[in-house]
């Protein structure tokens, strides 16, 4: 008897609680990581470095959970938290010496935590059905909405917490993200049996013996990516994508701020953004199965295109333009993840897929440390609705290799991702 669907069942499970448990520590910590930077520095410049700081660990993160799924998902997902975790700690310390040079290697180690949330996206398809790969690994992302919502809350409990341990307030919600963080690798450590990547493997017969399959790491994820339209073309979009949705995105609440908008108005305006990100991604997870990868990306990008044009051109005091535009914003993101997830998931050998996808989660969390990091700088050289359009660009590449493999794909085979190369 078959027991691949019960295991993927059971996985799919487990992926969705450690998502939750995950979503919710990095979210506490990230809400007030810029807060404590700015406390410990006394500078707004260096405060955005502790952000940027983040994103890059998570890129790091990303490419060495990629290369050692070559044991399993299961050591590098559980390895992330556990760096996060340190990450937290290490936060913790920084804010009681009143050390800015320990912040910021804090949310370095910090940003693995949210580098095992990504990934964990991937393991959900490891043992997927191809006409479901799309929805098993939009469900995981879409875990991530109750702890992106639930995070940021704790905030206040952290004061409370923060006066139990005698840390400043400040460092109370890394307590929470702490906790979170080793609940879920502790949680994956135990529960991730069989390990889905290793049992995708058995059943492929690309498993060599008992030991690790061969050692892969980002250059040969590289020359896999390289090789495969589908592949350059997904990893282009994810990373632009990206980009384009964090450039435009941590500057809205400056901008909003600076024309008068109500504070309550730039909440509302950032919780509907984040809604969009994660919310409806089991809509595109289904879309993706049923219209393909090639399509559902398009779609996305053309959302961000639409997206960034509104929030240009819309006056920023919280009117119904601006906050579509913010709205579109997430959801031409969530479209362009999770389509472009599953087709370079579907893209490549089951071997060569898992560093791959660590490669791809390196090249989206630089894009978008880097467009965070940039910004600022250009919304004050160029304003906001001119640095806003100028993000257009990053998308002009990947939407070509999009439209290339578009037509590719509709003379091969009918411009579904249900056919996989392994």
């Amino acid at each position: 008897m078959d027991r691949t669907p019960q295991v993927q069942r059971r996985t799919r499970r487990l992926l969705v609680a450690t998502q939750v448990l995950g979503g919710l520590g990095v979210g506490a910590g990230v809400t007030v990581t810029t807060l404590l930077a700015f406390e410990l520095s006394g500078s707004a410049a260096l405060a955005g470095l502790a952000a940027s700081a983040s994103a890059f660990g998570a890129g790091v993160a990303a490419a060495a959970i990629g290369a050692s799924a070559r044991h399993g998902r299961r050591p590098g997902l559980v390895a992330g938290y556990l760096v996060g975790l340190a990450g937290a700690v290490l936060a913790v310390t920084a804010a009681t010496v009143t050390s800015f040079p320990l912040m910021i290697a804090a949310t370095f180690l910090f940003g693995s935590s949210n580098a095992s949330n990504l990934q964990a996206r991937y393991a959900a398809t490891d043992l997927a059905d191809p006409a479901r790969r799309g929805a098993d690994l939009s469900v995981v992302v879409w875990a991530t909405t109750v702890g992106a919502v639930l995070g940021p809350n704790l905030t206040g409990p952290g004061v409370v917490v923060a006066e139990l341990v005698g840390v400043p307030d400040l460092a109370g919600p890394y307590v929470f993200s702490a906790t979170a963080f080793a609940t879920a690798a502790l949680l994956l450590a135990v529960g991730l049996r069989p390990d889905p990547l290793l049992l995708a493997r058995d059943l492929a017969g690309t498993s060599a013996g008992d030991g690790p399959s061969p050692r892969r790491g980002v250059a040969s994820a590289f020359a896999a990516v390289g090789a495969s339209g589908g592949a350059r073309a997904a990893v282009a979009a994810i990373a632009a994508a990206h980009a384009v949705m964090v450039g435009v995105m941590v500057m809205s609440p400056v901008h909003m701020g600076h024309h008068g908008a109500d504070v309550r108005i730039i909440g509302l305006t950032i919780s509907l953004h984040i809604f969009g990100m994660y919310a409806l991604s089991p809509v595109f997870g289904r879309l993706t199965d049923r219209y393909g990868a090639h399509r559902i990306l398009a779609v996305g990008l053309g959302q961000l295109v639409l997206a960034v044009a509104l929030a240009a051109l819309s006056t920023p005091q919280g009117g119904p333009g601006f906050l579509a535009g913010l709205l579109l914003l997430g959801t031409g993101w969530s479209a362009a993840l999770i389509a472009g997830s599953a087709l370079l998931t579907a893209s490549l050998p089951l071997d060569d897929r898992a560093p791959a996808q660590g490669l791809s989660d390196l090249a989206m969390n630089v894009a978008g440390g880097s467009a965070g990091a940039l910004s600022g700088l250009l919304m004050t050289l160029l304003g906001f609705s001119a640095m806003a359009a100028t993000t257009i660009l990053l998308l002009l590449a990947p939407a070509a290799l999009v439209a290339v493999e578009t037509r590719r794909t509709r003379r091969t085979d009918g411009g579904t991702v249900l056919a996989d190369v392994s």
